[in-house]
């Protein structure tokens, strides 16, 4: 109920909300009439005695409320003079400024992204339950910067039966995303006289921006049929990131000839290759494509993450490092975040440990194979749009005719639609005057809205006259 000071001079309205118990209901009450300015700085204000008999409240409490607002600032005491309220800004409301987040489309096509509905819950729910059922009580204190080890040792495993990774534990260390990855590594390229780090072109933008933010330069490293022209790699170039088993965006592994190439370069220069394995459990005509890691296991940094197998929401990648960087980078990880949260490491590594992360990706090849088949069956109607790329990944790239709708204006209407894809032309280098097309991905839609994500690009391919 509210407590009005009208038989004391006062008559505030002050409202005592006795939910926290009655000496901080009174101290909110203050503060909010101080903040507001209806106690004007300067005012003063009843001596304990009066305001607690007036408020009902014992005078100890008043007298604790009056202290602690004298210790935050609020309120003056001065002996013989009684208690006033301080000088205070006075605030208005604070207005409301919601981030902004990202709009849900309606259809989704876009690349690079799994199908989070079939996130493996019941598999993850039985694993985190086992895991906390033998946590140890360190489990729930600070993390290993390099990593929790049980995580480590079933990455080790994995990724040589099925990556062909040559590694151990004690090279692996745990990041929050191949962002953070490529974060890591290039501080640590810049710290070391590294000014020149080669990017493929076409390639991903978002990481060759992080790239340049750390103050090196991205040539272009040209990416024809056979994958990146590791050949034309320049002279003082200090390390080269490529996606080898599946180029993103062109969708073409990277030709066994250029991989010698590459490694043959690495060994002479002394030079950093960093690998991006960032699909390449999906491959679907034929057993994936060995790492690069595996021919030079001391010059490349293999780097995977779990994103795209089971969700960006997990932030789970890793890094198989030559020993020599091990050190540098666990280090500028402690300075970065301290570590990755540990509970979700323990829980993959029991995925792994028990193969149900094997499961999870078997069935998700299948899946994924069956909707590649089927963009690209009802994309034959569209003769002029030319698919690129192995079967693997999780999207397909269509370049588009010289002749016809423009990228822009074919990724305008499936906007105006609520149909989100990518286009090509974006990820080159140098834009102007690239060769456009569509990225349209495939696995990212839910099962059910595959179809009508799908038959809402048929739509727009034939409403604008392709």
């Amino acid at each position: 109920m509210p407590k009005h000071w009208s038989s004391i001079g006062l008559d505030l309205h002050l409202e005592l909300d006795a939910a926290g118990g009655r000496r901080l209901g009174l101290e909110s009450a203050l503060r909010k009439a101080i903040r507001s300015g209806r106690l004007a700085s300067g005012m003063r204000l009843p001596s304990t005695r009066a305001l607690a008999m007036e408020l009902g409240l014992s005078r100890g409490t008043v007298t604790a409320a009056y202290d602690q607002l004298a210790e935050e600032g609020y309120l003056t005491t001065r002996p013989g003079s009684g208690t006033s309220v301080a000088e205070v800004p006075i605030f208005g409301p604070i207005p409301s400024s919601p981030v902004p987040s990202a709009p849900v489309p309606r259809y989704d096509l876009r690349p690079g992204l799994p199908d989070v509905g079939a996130f493996p819950v019941r598999a993850w729910l039985g694993a985190t339950r086992r895991v906390l059922a033998s946590a140890r009580p360190e489990v729930f204190g600070a993390g290993d910067p390099q990593g929790r080890i049980e995580l480590r040792t079933a990455l080790a495993d994995y990724l040589g039966r099925t990556r062909g990774v040559i590694t151990t534990p004690d090279q692996i260390v745990i990041t929050s995303g191949f962002y953070q990855s490529v974060q890591l590594l290039s501080s640590l390229l810049q710290a070391g006289g590294v000014t020149a780090v080669a990017m493929e072109d076409p390639g991903h933008n978002v990481y060759r921006e992080l790239v340049q933010r750390a103050g090196l330069i991205t040539p272009a490293l040209v990416v024809d049929s056979h994958g990146a022209r590791v050949e034309t790699l320049r002279q003082g170039t200090g390390a080269v990131i490529v996606s080898p088993s599946h180029q993103y965006p062109t969708g073409v592994p990277l030709h066994p000839q250029r991989r010698h190439l590459l490694c043959e370069w690495t060994r002479s220069t002394g030079g950093l290759v960093v690998e991006d394995d960032y699909d390449g459990e999906f491959r679907y005509d034929r057993q994936p494509v060995g790492a690069l890691q595996g021919l030079a296991p001391g010059h490349v940094v293999y780097c995977g993450t779990a994103s795209k197998t089971l969700g960006p929401a997990l932030r789970l990648a890793w890094m198989a490092l030559p020993p020599h960087l091990v050190s540098p980078v666990v280090e500028a990880k402690q300075q970065i975040d301290l570590y990755t949260e540990s509970l979700g490491q323990l829980v993959l590594a029991d995925l792994i440990a028990t193969r149900a992360y094997d499961r999870h990706i078997r069935a998700a090849r299948l899946r994924y194979h069956r909707r590649r088949e089927l963009l690209l069956e009802r994309l034959t109607a569209f003769p002029a749009l030319t698919p690129h790329g192995v079967p693997a990944g999780l999207h397909t790239l269509f370049a588009l005719p010289a002749k016809g709708p423009s990228e822009d204006q074919l990724l305008a209407e499936c906007a105006n639609r609520g149909l989100a894809l990518r286009g090509f032309t974006e990820l080159y280098h140098r834009p102007t005057g690239s060769r456009p097309g569509l990225l349209v991905g495939f696995a990212a839609a839910t099962q059910n809205g595959y179809p009508l994500a799908l038959g809402a690009l048929l739509s727009v391919l034939a409403d604008i006259a392709f």
